[in-house]
């Protein structure tokens, strides 16, 4: 399974499928789409937050996360049993050293070389918990 889900998230923003990252702040609750997240590795995810805005400023307050990807395509062509995952996690900011070196190498293409790359942040997500929409837990091992 985590071949797959790390070959879907490889794929999201090409395929349509990004990643929305839901946090927490003093003003309330807010979702952003994420077209750099990756499985780092199984106990993982990883994102580079080079936007700066109203995500970033919530994990200053709160670093609890959810990570829903949505591919119903995937779904339908039995790809996934569910096509709505769910990454509940804490997050850690790097904003220098290896893994935010490790993070970068990482990006596609279209991430890396986009405006406010070469200053942004790399973001890593231990998974606490992952899960189907309907609670069926995910083996990422």
């Amino acid at each position: 399974m985590r071949d797959k889900i790390n070959a879907l998230l490889d794929s999201a923003w090409t395929d349509g499928n990004v990643c929305l990252l839901g946090t927490t702040g003093q003003n309330g609750p807010n979702i952003s789409p994420k077209g750099s997240m990756m499985l780092f590795d199984s106990q993982h995810l990883a994102y580079w937050e080079r936007s700066k805005k109203k995500a970033l400023e919530n994990l200053q307050h709160d670093k609890s996360v959810i990570v829903v990807y949505s591919n119903m395509k995937a779904q339908r062509e039995g790809v996934l049993e569910s096509g709505i995952l769910r990454f509940y996690g804490t997050a850690e900011l790097h904003e220098s050293g290896p893994v935010r070196d490790a993070i970068f190498a990482r990006l596609n293409e279209r991430e890396a070389t986009h405006d406010g790359a070469d200053v942004g942040i790399a973001v890593l997500i231990r998974i606490e918990r992952a899960q189907d929409v309907r609670g069926k837990p995910i083996d990422l091992s």
